[in-house]
């Protein structure tokens, strides 16, 4: 449940079309989805095989610092504190703000809405990770029922959409595909926040290594289902004209009534998102503490529940400003190409730790290693790529974020 809900947010209701405007045929559209599941599943492997060698607080973080350097590090979690992580907390706790207001007419503002959302996730966490994963497991149950909805009702009521010759691309099929890859990426990601609370589990060798594959190969069928039914119902022309492809089909099943039970659900989906990110993330910020490189109170655990309760609070607050300031929404699209980064050199830690750690008894290999992290690697440059190219003002102020951690770094071990 802390995979899935790490990768499945609110985009899967809505970057479908995304992809569409893309890539234009059936064929292509679906097939990229599973290009992108395949990918995932490679890093799952990769991210699988990390977990069993170090099984301890921090999971990417710790990947990093013990192959590379603590400077490469700090600059992820850096990132992770300034940008993906509660940056795009904030714009998701805003997205269910909208979709609250909608639902209830609650006559508060939407920034309102997210603070209270964030704050009281924030305070269920700070209970420990058990009451915290109680939580998202329960909201990744109704997440998954309100996908797995969406996919049955459509099939059974949708219609079929008319055939339709499929529109001439601007671009080649290899850029098409580049481009179509930034938001499938985007939506796969996230399977390695499970790897952050590997210090808190009973046995993390055995069951994050299975959670991590387990989770993903769940995520890429529900994936494929919803730009199935999509696809059946829109059809490539309607997928690539609307910017809400999750209510269309419900709208053409079940009428307006079925577009307002989708709003639940994405409401309910972009809450779980939250929940994991409070859940996961925090350990990163813990473990930083711990290596000396952050406030040492950030780096201390409630004698009650064992959680990082400042780590927490300190995510919690911070994705609370961004969400009120309202500042962030465009840094939200730096996303991929900083992730794709350290992505591309966490993978690249397995050569490094097969190289100097014989694989002893409980050390969950990854499969097909090292054709497929090799490709997962390759994959890494070619999106961060496709990201630069697609925007390079906004990518070079990603890579200014984070080269601006460098020195950070070196003040606070100086320190």
């Amino acid at each position: 449940m802390i995979v899935m809900g790490g990768i499945v947010g609110a985009g899967i209701f809505a970057n479908p079309s995304e992809v569409a405007h893309r890539v234009h045929t059936p064929a292509l559209i679906l097939g990229v989805w599973a290009l992108g599941g395949v990918l995932a599943l490679f890093g799952a492997f990769i991210w699988a095989e990390l977990a069993t060698r170090l099984p301890g607080a921090g999971g990417q973080y710790l990947y990093l610092r013990e192959a590379w350097h603590p400077a490469v590090a700090f600059v992820y979690g850096w990132v992770l504190l300034l940008v993906t992580q509660t940056g795009g907390m904030a714009a998701v706790a805003v997205t269910f703000a909208l979709y609250f207001r909608r639902l209830t007419g609650a006559p508060w503002s939407d920034a309102a809405i997210a603070a209270v959302a964030l704050l009281g996730l924030t305070i269920v966490n700070c209970f420990g990770a058990r009451a915290g994963s109680n939580v998202q497991s329960a909201l990744m149950v109704l997440k998954i029922g309100a996908i797995a909805a969406l996919v049955a009702i459509g099939f059974a009521f949708g219609g079929a959409a008319a055939p339709a010759a499929p529109e001439p691309s601007a671009t080649g099929p290899l850029a098409s595909i580049g481009a179509a890859m930034i938001p499938i990426a985007f939506a796969y990601g996230g399977w390695q926040t499970a790897t952050f609370v590997a210090g808190e589990m009973r046995d993390p060798r055995r069951d994050l290594s299975r959670g991590i594959v387990a989770g993903v190969i769940g995520v890429v069928v529900l994936y494929l289902a919803v730009n199935a039914v999509c696809l059946r119902v829109l059809g490539p022309h309607g997928l690539d004209a609307t910017s809400t492809p999750a209510s269309e089909v419900m709208r053409a099943a079940l009428g307006e009534r079925g577009a307002r039970w989708i709003a639940v659900g994405i409401a309910i989906s972009t809450l779980g998102f939250l929940s994991q990110g409070m859940l996961t993330a925090p350990r990163v910020y813990y473990a930083m503490a711990r290596d000396g490189l952050f406030f040492r109170r950030v780096g201390q655990l409630s004698p009650r529940t064992g959680a990082p309760v400042m780590a927490i609070a300190l995510q919690g607050v911070a994705a609370t400003i961004i969400a009120c300031s309202g500042k962030y929404g465009e840094i939200l699209n730096f996303e991929v190409t900083v992730d794709f980064i350290s992505f591309g050199m966490t993978a690249a830690a397995l050569f490094v730790f097969r190289r100097r750690q014989a694989s002893g008894e409980g050390i969950y290999l990854a499969p097909g290693h090292p054709y497929t992290t090799a490709i997962f690697v390759l994959a890494c440059v070619g999106i961060v790529g496709s990201a630069i190219a697609a925007g390079p003002r906004n990518s070079a102020i990603a890579l200014g974020i984070l080269l601006a951690g460098i020195p950070v770094y070196w003040y606070w071990s100086r320190r």
